[in-house]
Order: structure tokens, then sequence, then C-alpha cells
């Protein structure tokens, strides 16, 4: 009994030191942005050699594949709001899972919509209106919604002097830049040539702001 003691609490001391060395700096001040007190992500780049044409399909099929995989929302979130030679807008739904174990999914409803906005080569994309459907039971019910600019903002995600993440609204922080950051990659990487080896590509065909 004695040295299941121990082993316990050796498993919670290591687990602690591990959660002392996790590296937030990425996701301190300043790493979800704001505008006009709205969380608002947004990046620029430019695709040189295609048509304004070529590069809004290949947007419009990458967004629209995001949109066909939400997952069901109450009000029919997940739909393509505008489609224009100028403007692509969608509102997407998906899981952003934070631990997956047998007996144990932390989970949330994470829904936010995207415009991509084109102007010759240049293709500007937007993502806004961030929230959080979380602790919902087992019929998608009483849960419990937070915008993200009450959740994940500099203001209620980081303590006062702005070196640590509060951990409940932490870990949507952390996701939720992450997310991003997965999103404006995978449309860069959609206008790159396929390397035949399994490594990460080169950026050769964008031109990133």
């Amino acid at each position: 009994m004695r040295k299941f003691f121990v082993c316990l609490m050796l498993c919670i001391a290591i687990g602690a030191t591990a959660r002392e060395k996790r590296d937030d700096s990425k996701y301190l001040a300043g790493a979800v942005p704001e505008v006009n007190g709205l969380v608002t992500f947004k990046k620029s780049f430019t695709v040189p050699g295609k048509s304004p044409q070529e590069i809004r399909e290949v947007v419009k099929t990458l967004i629209g594949g995001m949109v066909n995989n939400s997952i069901p929302a109450p009000g029919n979130y997940a739909r393509i709001m505008e489609d224009s030679e100028q403007c692509f807008v969608a509102r997407v739904c998906e899981w952003m899972v934070f631990k997956k174990k047998f007996l144990n999914l932390d989970r949330t409803r994470f829904r936010y919509q995207i415009e991509v906005n084109f102007e010759g080569s240049r293709v500007e994309t937007t993502i806004h209106q961030l929230t959080y459907y979380y602790s919902e039971n087992m019929e998608g019910e009483q849960g419990m919604l937070f915008k993200a600019e009450e959740w994940i903002s500099d203001k209620e995600a980081l303590n006062k002097t702005q070196t640590k993440l509060y951990p409940k609204s932490g870990k949507f922080r952390r996701k939720t830049v992450d997310r991003m950051e997965e999103i404006f990659d995978n449309l860069m990487d959609a206008f790159e040539e396929k390397e035949v080896a399994p490594v990460k590509p080169v950026r050769k065909s964008v031109v990133e702001d």
C-alpha cells in the first residue's frame, strides 16, 4: 500500500512538473488579435502566376469542404453565406478536442465565420465571430455558450501581469490560436505543388505579407 501511495505521489509530481514546463509564450499577449474589440484573425498573401478565377476555385474548394464536413449546430450555422467574384464567405462548425481518452472526452463545438476577399492575385482572409458551445449533455443540450471576446481575449484569458494563461480559458485560447494557424497554412499550401516525399514543402507559389 505504501509503495502504491509513493508511486501515485510521484506521478502527480511528474504531471505537475510537466505542466510547469509548458511553454505558453506563443499564446500570451497579442496572440489573439482584436479589431474594434472583436477577436479577429487575419492573413493575406499573393499567388503570382494564377488567374483570379483559379485562385477563387482553390479557395472555394478548400473552404467548401470545411463547410461540408461541419458538425450539426443549432440554427443551421454551417453554410456558405456569399459566393461572388470578389468575396467568399462561409460559416463553419467543428469539434475542438482538448482531451480524448477512454471514458474521458473533453471537447467543445467551435463555430466561426471565414471571409476571403479577392483582388487580382491577392487573397485576404478574415476569421471572426468565434464562439464555443461547451459542456453539453449527451443530447447536445444544456451546454454553455462563450464568445471569444469574453473567453480567450487578452483581458479574459491572461493574468494581470500577462505572463500566464488561466487554466479553464487557457486551453481554449491555445487550441484556437493553433487552429487559426492551421487554417491559414492549409489555405496557402493549397496553392503549392504536392511534394512526392513526405516532408513539409517550402512555399514557392505564394508570397506571404
